[in-house]
């Protein structure tokens, strides 16, 4: 799936006429609409996806071929992946998190901290979950200016200044 990127997800039915609940991961979230088709990681495929409007923590959305509420159901928690030439190019210093995953991590000094495992955001900001290079349990790392300077794409390397006592050591 390195050609794809995940856009939204799937949060159930809306209705018993076939609507879905429909979370955006897009910075204009209606913008989803726009990058069809998407698809899910079991390779199902929607064209054409009307967003019809708003649930709590959601829109509500019509996708081809979903006409009942138990087919919107069986859908509830899928990604839904858009191609990566059908979105917009980012400014330099925004980047898809999917481009970031796997990615290794090095303080100001070269030390390999460890590799990007995921990017989370739970309301405060992003961070980057990194699993250091002993496997130990995952560090989070504000994805921040100031803690993460440099993401070197061209590179394949994320340069970090974590703040104190993030790391032991």
């Amino acid at each position: 799936m390195g050609d794809l990127i995940c856009v939204g997800r799937l949060a159930g039915a809306f209705g018993v006429r076939g609507e879905v609940r429909l979370k955006s991961f897009c910075a204009d979230p209606e913008a989803i609409a726009d990058y069809v088709p998407l698809l899910t990681k079991e390779g199902r495929e929607f064209r054409q996806v009307v967003i019809t409007g708003q649930a709590t923590g959601a829109y509500t959305a019509r996708l081809d071929g979903i006409t009942t509420k138990e087919e919107a159901d069986a859908l509830k928690g899928a990604d839904l992946f858009a191609p990566r030439d059908r979105l917009p190019a980012l400014p330099d210093d925004e980047y898809y998190h999917a481009d970031l995953i796997g990615l290794p991590v090095h303080d100001t000094g070269g030390a390999l901290l460890g590799t990007v495992r995921a990017v989370l955001n739970h309301g405060a900001g992003d961070l980057l979950e990194l699993l250091p290079p002993d496997g130990g349990a995952t560090v989070l790392l504000p994805f921040t200016l100031a803690a993460v300077p440099t993401v070197d794409l061209g590179a394949g390397r994320i340069v970090a200044d974590p703040p104190e006592g993030l790391f032991p050591g």
